[in-house]
């Protein structure tokens, strides 16, 4: 028969354990935890837009919102982004605010055709590459961005020239009148001006 000191000193035990596990599971917690909350802030940090992110961003939004296509689109138009661009993130992410488009990431040109986009931002991709991509879209109405296209004779309709100190566009007017888009003479006059950003 067990005692009721016993019974005590085995309760005493039991709770003594109970707080050091307790004690043992907070030290150890935030050593566990640790990994996990930095693997999932570092891209949180890491997704901080800079201001060319921002300026790149407001830039094809303006495009893309004083762009018309000749059927009206009951959705907001489906952006075909390269994943080749340096500004894939920003311009896919939500987090700066809505966008005017749905943002579909693509990495080669078969994804790119089957992706029924109404435009095209491309990344690294050449002049050469974009005009084919461009051409095998035709006659669908298809608005192209490039951001590596800085004499934007050949390929996109719009051009970006991206410094360290401000982000500019220019115009491919031929590129841009088979393109089968509509953009209003405002972004055009931005264009030809040399001073926006």
């Amino acid at each position: 028969m067990i005692s009721f000191c016993v019974i005590i000193r085995i309760f005493n035990a039991l709770k003594a354990w109970r707080t050091q596990v307790s004690t043992r599971l907070k030290r150890l917690c935030p050593l566990l935890l640790a990994p996990i909350l930095w693997t999932t802030g570092v891209p949180l940090y890491a997704a901080t837009p800079s201001e060319t992110d921002k300026s790149v961003r407001a830039i094809v939004s303006g495009i893309i919102s004083y762009t018309r296509w000749p059927a009206s689109l009951t959705t907001p138009p489906r952006l075909c982004i390269f994943s080749s661009s340096r500004y894939v993130g920003v311009l896919r992410s939500g987090d700066i605010g809505p966008t005017p488009w749905q943002a579909v990431v693509v990495s080669t040109e078969q994804q790119a055709l089957g992706a029924s986009c109404d435009a095209i931002y491309f990344g690294n991709e050449s002049a050469e590459e974009q005009q084919k991509i461009i051409q095998r879209y035709q006659p669908r109405a298809l608005l192209s961005i490039a951001e590596q296209n800085s004499q934007c004779i050949v390929g996109s309709a719009f051009c970006l020239s991206i410094n360290s100190e401000r982000v500019k566009f220019s115009v491919n007017l031929d590129a841009l009148s088979r393109s089968g888009v509509r953009v209003n003479p405002d972004v055009l006059m931005l264009a030809r001006n040399k001073k926006h950003e």
